[in-house]
């Protein structure tokens, strides 16, 4: 994780107050929302050109000396122009050491604090400054290792959101699950085009959206809280000019917009980190995308013909023209993944070039849906088998070819295994023809799919039992015993002859039952 913490990780002046060891009490002025940057210790009468803001002042008081006995206190001005000059130099508050100039806090220092709302703390008698200080050092490093531990498990997960399926709606889950809050693409006229997390009222996403919209075109940002709301809003701007446009209009992006109860610097970090994750990912193409998806889903659940939401899943080709066909991809993860199956989203989808991928409740494998004919490659880790391209109508039996391609693949410890298209000899034969002559050579095993599929398997391995065995998962007798009987009911075929072989192989690749689908 690179460093987006500051050095300083602010100190909120309530923890300062609550702890027991120190025992300091607020006299005057508020106490939330007041952050300490850094500790000094100063008696001299005007702070000014000590401080550079954010500190907690300590002083015991010895610029101005308590009256001597008899004496009228006549220094109220005066501690009303050394609080004044203490706000002027922006310091967090004001700590008064009770010892040894004064024995109590002077009640015209309390009252010029509370007149000007500078925080003032009482410092016991047995509490040292240099005690002060070390505590709000320790406190800051505490709180920054916690921030950049939270900030790296963040963005780890958002990093695997960005590259594993429907990358901008995981991203926009796991920003808003590590923020506590609410996490919106917006575009430039306020409309919401995919959010994540609990959505808040109107007025503070009426908020946000006008905070969208004041940003500087490229990489920008701004935040704001929203009084009376306990909330705070932040808004990025888009960092690469190149992004693709919003469905909105031409030359209209998306911006990221967050409302969360807390804003400190490891959101910040992860905030950022997603706002470039979602700049990667393309996030104005990708909520396009996911709305086709949403679309295509829609009319498939309403009975419309796959061929019909195809091309909205699919999108277009390099040519710009839709893409007609699919390939079924099926995999198998190789060994034992490192990390448990924590990253298993995130590695074919990315390979294939596809987010349409359904893994297993296991993790350990998945189908995927690639779009047009394009080759399939190995990806590191898993056992791949590929169908043949086919048509969004003939999807069922593009899963039954890579689920074979995939038996095959393991049975011989490919690293991929590709269906081939029906090409060569078999491209001579009408179709219609090819399969009439299958179902006619093949109906002695017609009712016994695991036949069919064991004789399938064994003539794709050459006849080797034990790969045949490994390929379907059964035992080797199991095989002999099924091939056996299908030499019986094909009237005692040998099936040792290569011409018998090739005529079954090429009966296999048309074998199309009359009562279900191919394969």
């Amino acid at each position: 994780m690179y460093e987006l913490l500051p050095p300083a990780v602010p100190v909120p002046l309530p923890e300062l107050l609550s702890d027991p060891a120190l025992g300091l009490r607020r006299l005057a002025g508020p106490a939330a929302g007041v952050a300490v940057y850094a500790v000094h210790t100063s008696e001299m009468a005007d702070p000014v050109p000590y401080l550079l803001g954010g500190e907690l002042l300590l002083s015991a008081g010895v610029h101005t000396p308590p009256p001597a006995a008899g004496q009228r206190d006549g220094d109220d001005a005066r501690w009303d122009a050394y609080a004044a000059r203490t706000v002027e130099a922006g310091a967090a508050a004001l700590g008064f050491g009770v010892a040894p100039v004064h024995d109590t806090v002077p009640r015209a220092l309390v009252d010029a604090c509370e007149r000007h709302g500078l925080p003032l703390l009482e410092v016991a008698r047995t509490t040292t400054f240099t005690e002060v200080a070390q505590t709000v050092w320790r406190i800051m490093a505490e709180r920054r290792h916690r921030g950049l531990r939270r900030a790296a498990e963040a963005q780890q997960a958002l990093a695997v959101a960005a590259g594993g399926p429907g990358p901008v709606a995981a991203v926009l889950r796991q920003l808003a699950r590590h923020l506590d809050g609410w996490a919106v693409l917006l575009g430039p006229d306020g409309a919401e085009h995919a959010d994540a997390g609990t959505r808040p009222g109107p007025e503070a996403r009426a908020a946000l959206a006008a905070l969208a919209a004041r940003l500087r075109p490229g990489p920008s940002s701004a935040a704001t809280a929203l009084p009376g709301h306990g909330v705070h809003l932040t808004a990025f701007a888009p960092a690469a000019p190149g992004t693709p446009a919003a469905p909105g209009g031409a030359g209209d992006r998306l911006a990221l917009g967050i409302c969360a109860p807390r804003r400190d610097p490891a959101d910040d970090a992860v905030a950022q980190v997603a706002a470039v994750l979602l700049t990667l990912v393309g996030a104005d193409r990708a909520v396009t995308a996911e709305a086709d998806r949403s679309a295509a889903l829609v009319r498939l659940m309403l009975g419309a013909d796959p061929a019909e939401a195809g091309p909205l899943l699919a999108g277009t080709n390099a040519a710009g023209e839709p893409e007609t066909h699919w390939t079924v991809v099926h995999g198998r993860r190789r060994g034992t993944a490192r990390g448990g199956t924590r990253f298993a989203g995130a590695e074919p989808a990315a390979g294939l070039g596809t987010s349409l991928v359904e893994f297993g409740s296991d993790g350990r494998s998945f189908r995927a849906l690639v779009p047009g004919s394009r080759a399939v490659g190995a990806q590191p880790g898993w056992t791949i088998g590929a169908g043949e391209p086919v048509p969004a109508g003939e999807l069922a039996r593009g899963d039954a070819g890579a689920a074979r391609a995939l038996r095959r693949a393991l049975a011989g410890q490919s690293p991929v295994v590709r269906q081939r298209p029906g090409t060569g000899m078999a491209a001579l034969v009408a179709p219609e023809d090819a399969r009439a002559h299958a179902r006619a050579r093949l109906a002695p095993l017609a009712g016994s799919p695991a036949l069919v599929e064991t004789l399938r398997v064994w003539l794709s391995l050459h006849g080797s039992w034990d790969r045949t065995a490994v390929a379907l998962e059964i035992h080797r007798n199991t095989v002999r015993q099924r091939v056996a009987r299908v030499a019986r009911l094909l009237g005692g075929e040998d099936l040792g002859d290569p011409d018998v072989r090739m005529e079954l192989w090429f009966a296999l690749a048309w074998y199309e039952p009359e009562d279900g689908p191919r394969g």
